[in-house]
């Protein structure tokens, strides 16, 4: 089954530390980020299972010189996850998805990772 074709600028990231500018905000953490209140974050929805397994985010760590490495074991875990088509079908449906991150780095970040996946599944058969 085809996804519907994304545009690239439809799914963005974002710091969830920033303030919210609109679009359908997810959260993408396995853990809720430290001193961000739920009224604060205004979340539209919090996908745990999307997140990297409690696993690989301890591995990483966020050290840079395993982000190949988590990139690669992340991609992995997407392909094996069955809720990936399902939310990448409501992204191509909305006009702005918002995934939301808790890391301090803007591009190596487990969000980065599951946009540029997404935006691949999009169109595939």
């Amino acid at each position: 089954m085809a996804t519907t074709a994304q545009n690239p600028d439809s799914i963005r990231i974002r710091r969830i530390y920033e303030a919210p500018d609109g679009g359908y905000r997810v959260l993408v953490d396995r853990l809720w980020p430290r001193g961000v209140s739920k009224a604060r974050a205004e979340l539209d929805e919090w996908l745990k299972d999307l997140a990297p397994s409690t696993e690989l985010r301890k591995w990483f760590g966020h050290r840079e010189e395993r982000w190949t490495g988590f990139q690669d074991r992340y991609r992995e875990e997407l392909a094996a996850n069955p809720e990936v088509p399902d939310f990448s079908r409501d992204c191509a449906s909305r006009p702005d998805t918002v995934l939301l991150y808790g890391a301090r780095s803007a591009t190596e970040n487990e969000a980065a990772v599951l946009r540029e996946y997404l935006l691949g599944l999009a169109g595939r058969p």
